[in-house]
């Protein structure tokens, strides 16, 4: 299923989108637009959550098929972004869940962190797409570890 990278990455994108979106709502004190506009984004974070992590139980991963001498910056690149979108993810939840509780004080001060925080997740996994489809030939699909630690 060639496609699913490309689907979830448009996910992830659209994800960002919709966050910086709401963040022009909540300034603008378009409270109800900003909820509605964050929980779009939310859900299209999700819907990438879901495509991805079923492609890499189904089909496996990607691994990089760029030239050898830049394998191991792709790597430091990959677990930096993967860090990144752990980090994120569990922002991001955070950020919801005060919100949904209504405990605005906090989700104003989590908010803004979280919303940095997941546009560096969209911009270093769009690179990583582009590295794994668009820039290099992709490397063979294989277990998870093996496309991320090349064994």
């Amino acid at each position: 299923m060639p496609f699913l990278p490309t689907l979830s990455t448009a996910f992830i994108i659209l994800s960002a989108i919709l966050v910086a979106i709401g963040w022009i709502l909540i300034v603008k004190k378009k409270y109800k637009a900003h909820k509605y506009t964050m929980v779009s984004a939310a859900i299209s974070a999700i819907l990438f959550f879901i495509i991805y992590t079923s492609r890499t139980v189904f089909v496996g991963n990607t691994s990089f098929g760029g030239p050898d001498d830049l394998k191991i910056y792709y790597t430091i690149f990959l677990v930096f972004h993967i860090i990144l979108a752990t980090t994120g993810a569990v922002f991001g939840l955070v950020t919801l869940t005060l919100a949904f509780r209504r405990n605005i004080k906090k989700h104003r001060k989590w908010g803004p962190i979280t919303s940095v925080i997941w546009f560096f997740v969209a911009i270093t996994g769009t690179m990583v797409y582009a590295l794994l489809y668009v820039l290099y030939e992709s490397g063979e699909t294989t277990s998870v570890i093996k496309a991320i630690l090349g064994f």
